[in-house]
């Protein structure tokens, strides 16, 4: 085995760290580190950069996964077959490397390994922490979080599905319109497959929130939810994320921010945010 007192003390130091070394050898390390003021700060410096890049991943696995990734994956074709063509047979050879051969591979990877985290670890260990988000960024993350749970209970209960019932438009309008503080129409969804339903009221972010609750053919269940959100900039362009089985589509526009909710298999959801936004 190759002698690791003979390496640089950065890739002893980043094996240390991966517990990649033997009982004796981290026992060295381990005087060396508490003894040695350079072997200390450089062993702060890697694991400093190990821990970046660790929470790093952990942020981007947090991200959801985009609505147009998913109905990619749902619409692709699968790939036509092709009948068996006669191949022209290959002389078959043994990739067998030489002990020396591995053990330069294994070496050159090593270094490589140690030499990453050691940038990393060169990284100033007061480095700023990404930009926080918002007020208001956080407020409308709070509100889907709310509305993708709330979704998630509501659309299960047929018999309390809404508090009033389609046919009561006007007092739908006046109660939703006062409490919410939203001025809105009902926007005709059936050539969607979509039937009104009825409406609820319930609070999500902090914020009453109005919706207007559809039914299509098979059943699911589709809602505009509004609020007010004060100080949130215009912007038109559809935010498209998915919460477990939950899909939401939303935007913000005078002072209001909307979303179309629906089950995340609903590939047309984005077609619906589109036409509720211009009836709405």
């Amino acid at each position: 085995m190759q002698d690791m007192k003979k390496l640089p003390l950065e890739v002893r130091l980043s094996a240390f760290l991966d517990g990649e070394m033997s009982r004796e050898e981290k026992e060295e390390l381990e005087r060396l580190i508490a003894s040695d003021p350079d072997a200390r700060r450089i062993f702060d410096e890697l694991r400093h950069g190990s821990d970046v890049g660790r929470k790093a991943f952990d942020e981007v696995l947090k991200e959801p996964v985009p609505l147009a990734l998913v109905r990619s994956i749902k619409s692709a074709q699968p790939p036509k077959t092709r009948d068996p063509s006669p191949r022209l047979a290959r002389p078959s050879f043994k990739l067998a490397p030489s002990g020396k051969q591995s053990l330069a591979a294994a070496l050159l990877l090593f270094v490589l390994g140690g030499g990453i985290g050691y940038l990393f670890g060169l990284q100033p260990a007061q480095a700023p922490a990404a930009a926080s988000p918002t007020p208001a960024q956080v407020a409308t993350r709070n509100w889907l979080d709310d509305i993708a749970a709330y979704h998630r209970i509501y659309s299960r209960q047929p018999r309390h599905l809404v508090e009033m019932q389609a046919s009561e438009l006007d007092e739908i309008s006046k109660w939703l319109s006062s409490t919410v503080g939203v001025k809105f129409n009902f926007p005709d969804l059936a050539a969607d497959g979509l039937v009104f339903q009825g409406a609820r009221m319930f609070i999500a972010g902090g914020k009453p929130v109005g919706q207007l609750i559809y039914k299509n053919l098979d059943g699911e269940v589709v809602a505009i939810c509004f609020t007010k959100a004060d100080g949130v900039p215009d912007d038109d362009d559809f935010d498209e994320i998915i919460k477990d089985d939950v899909s939401i589509v939303s935007w913000h526009r005078n002072g209001t921010t909307y979303a179309v909710v629906g089950p995340s298999s609903d590939a047309m959801l984005d077609q619906i945010a589109n036409r509720v936004s211009s009836e709405i």
